[in-house]
């Protein structure tokens, strides 16, 4: 009866280093799949300030490109302030179709 006890003690006792390696191994599945998990979904005040900030700098880049552009064009040609102000109209006017292409709802 001593080997059947010593054999059971060897079997528990691998036993246990099994429950302890999987235990080992759930847990660093489970850390992976933390790391790897996507981002939430942005939601409310977060979202808003994301497609206002995006709206804004729409806006405004289109209006300074256009205003820049009229600029240097005007001292090229000699034409100040006329192709300028052209140009910064057409400016403002992609701008608010940026902001409004940027906030119209989605289908």
């Amino acid at each position: 009866m001593d080997d059947d006890d010593k054999r059971d003690a060897e079997q528990d006792a691998l036993n246990a280093r099994l429950e302890k390696l999987n235990a080992a191994l759930r847990q660093r599945d489970e850390e992976r799949l933390a790391r790897e998990a996507p981002p939430p979904e942005r939601t409310g005040l977060t979202r808003a300030l994301s497609v206002g900030l995006n709206a804004f700098s729409e806006f405004v880049g289109a209006v300074l490109f256009g205003g820049v552009v009229g600029w240097k064009l005007d001292e090229w040609l000699g034409t100040t302030p006329w192709l300028m102000i052209v140009l910064l109209g057409l400016g403002i006017a992609a701008g608010f179709w940026n902001i409004y292409r940027v906030a119209k709802p989605r289908a």
